[in-house]
């Protein structure tokens, strides 16, 4: 089946084009687009200079309401097809995934909403409308192109997922800065004349978007300052520019502007090579942050733990008065440890490596899988619609004979024989291709919840063969613990005995005295050393092991939400073709009716 397209409210749009006249005026994205006098951008509506409101005071709009799946089916149907062409297009299947443009104009809606059901959509019009939050279109990812042009829009917000967006158009809302657009990597055309911007913070944020060639800020608060060329401004210091007011930037109108704001424009590119260097270091940082957290083993690639069991062990600052004896145990110790928390960092990385093969792996295989149903699916789905439309056929023939004739002729019984029997066999067959399609599709959630069930078995084992390796390097973590700790009593035993010998008692340390004639004091110390560093040891362990675990919760659970929403849109789409096909059969007398009754009129 071709693509479909969604066409409702008024058509207000020329067929998409990019060229530029004699003039220098640039006709643009999917609109016909003029830069001054005659008609306004995006809507071809007289120009007044004002908002939006004034324009729609006197169009008719429908009661207020959310885009909901009812909407989106009905302005499919609602295409502005002619004659047998429309009555063929009302036949049509809605199939939700197939469908690439959507146009809602003039439909009051209030808030955006159901869009999840349209994962290819590439253009959206949702202008001429009363729309005041930009609000779940992040998932529309293939999106290309989307018209909130007159509305009530005060921020721009919620567009960062949308890294497909070529041309977006704002025209006329209620926005008062330009914000949140430097993620759109390949946005092309942005239009966001006749707003409430009145600052020009936000205009330099455009030179991160390097695609962005035509750009309209004409109509808002700093178009109108007074001895402040906006045009020379914005030519000068975004050079990715090729159209402003949708009018060609030549060489000598660039240079002349650069000249012109040569200072801020010095400014603006010493703190843009500022932020692109901290923007690198830091997505770097995070990727390894990210990295180092899968892992479970952030925080040791250093000296990390090892520092952490000293923070805040005052007996262990205690012990380290006795000067180089301890403090060269303790150089020892810390080696021992930093070995260790090497391997056991090392490990993590390793094993993260092979867990992340195997769900990348996991991820295509349920993908190929998806993917080949779909297509099986698909083909049965265009098997019927090949019969439906020589069954609508064959009943429109005989659906004529049958108004044609009279009820008392002996073909009249024999026509509604044959009628019956085409709706049987219709209704059997739609109901053939609905266990098909309904098979298929539990048969595929089956398979991806078994599927699913095995994986999460095989991640575990290997998450818990990686925590069993780690463990093991704890373990030996303690040891050396213990170790620190049984060379730390022989030492303080032997400094306090030959501090004894000398008669040298002034030269122990304050806090270790109590030691001189209580050796159960030396253990004292050193065993609380030794029960903090162990603790902190402990923590670190436990905490890898919980994480880990964790980890595959989370993973195993946004699987199945994923599959369960997928599966349940699935359902609902399968339902909603027979509700329409079988809706469209017991309409086809009534449309045969009213197209004969039709053209004995004419």
């Amino acid at each position: 089946m071709p693509s479909l397209t969604v066409h409702t409210g008024c058509n207000t749009a020329l067929p998409r084009q990019q060229l530029a006249n004699s003039n220098g005026r640039l006709l643009a994205g999917a609109y016909v687009l003029y830069p001054s006098g005659g008609m306004d951008e995006e809507t071809n509506t007289p120009e007044n200079g004002e908002t939006n409101k004034a324009f729609l005071e006197d169009v008719y709009f429908p009661e207020p309401g959310i885009i909901n799946l009812d909407m989106i089916r009905t302005s499919y149907l609602a295409e502005g097809e002619r004659g047998e062409t429309s009555r063929l297009h009302q036949l049509e299947s809605v199939v939700l995934e197939r469908i690439k443009m959507l146009r809602l104009e003039f439909k009051n809606i209030l808030r955006i909403d159901h869009l999840w059901v349209l994962p290819n959509l590439t253009k959206l019009c949702l202008n001429c409308n009363k729309i005041e939050v930009i609000e779940h279109i992040g998932m529309l990812t293939a999106l290309k192109e989307l018209n909130l042009s007159f509305n009530y829009i005060t921020k721009i917000e919620n567009l960062d997922t949308l890294v497909n967006l070529e041309v977006l158009s704002l025209f006329s809302n209620r926005i008062t800065k330009i914000e949140n657009l430097e993620t759109l990597e390949k946005l092309v055309i942005l239009s966001i004349g006749n707003n409430l911007i009145d600052v020009l913070d936000g205009i330099d944020r455009l030179r991160f978007v390097n695609s962005l060639k035509v750009l309209n800020l004409e109509g808002n608060p700093i178009a109108k300052l007074p001895d402040f060329p906006l045009t020379q401004y914005v030519t000068a210091i975004l050079p990715q520019l090729n159209y402003y007011k949708y009018v060609f930037i030549k060489a000598e109108m660039r240079e002349a502007a650069q000249k012109r704001f040569s200072r801020e424009l010095r400014e603006i590119e010493g703190k843009q090579e500022k932020e692109i260097h901290g923007l690198e270091t830091e997505a770097r940082e995070l990727a390894e942050a990210e990295r180092l957290s899968s892992s479970f083993v952030e925080h040791l690639d250093g000296d990390q733990l090892y520092e952490s069991m000293w923070r805040g062990d005052e007996n262990g600052r205690v012990l380290m008065l006795l000067g180089a004896p301890a403090q060269e145990l303790a150089e020892e110790y810390g080696n021992d440890v930093h070995e260790l928390t090497q391997k056991i960092y090392k490990l993590g990385l390793e094993r993260f490596s092979e867990r992340d093969a195997e769900v990348k792996d996991f991820m295509s295989s349920l993908q190929e899988g998806q993917q080949e149903l779909q297509s099986l699916g698909q083909k049965h789905i265009e098997e019927f619609l090949q019969y439906r439309d020589k069954a609508f056929e064959e009943a429109g023939t005989i659906l004529r004979q049958l108004e044609a004739g009279k009820e008392d002729a002996p073909e009249h019984l024999q026509l509604c024989e044959v009628m019956d029997d085409l709706n049987a066999h219709f209704e059997e067959t739609l109901s053939e291709m609905w266990h098909n399609l309904m098979a298929q599709e539990l048969h595929l959630h089956e398979a991806v919840e078994e599927s699913t069930l095995n994986f999460e078995r095989k991640i575990t084992r290997s998450m818990s063969t990686f925590v069993e390796q780690a463990q093991v390097y704890f373990l030996q973590l303690r040891d050396v613990c213990e170790h620190f700790s049984d060379n730390m009593i022989e030492t303080v035993s032997r400094f306090i005995s030959h501090k004894l010998a000398l008669q040298d008692l002034d030269s122990v340390p304050q806090a270790l005295r109590m030691c001189i004639d209580d050796r159960q004091a030396v253990l004292r110390i050193v065993a609380d050393m030794k029960a903090t560093h162990t603790s902190r040891i402990e923590d670190r362990e436990d905490r890898m092991a919980t994480r880990s675990k964790e980890s595959i919760e989370t993973l195993i659970a946004k699987l199945t939400k994923e599959e369960v929403e997928r599966h349940r849109a699935k359902i609902l789409e399968i339902n909603s073709f027979m509700e329409m096909m079988t809706e469209a059969m017991a309409n086809l007398p009534e449309e045969i009716h009213a197209e004969l009754l039709a053209g004995e009129q004419q």
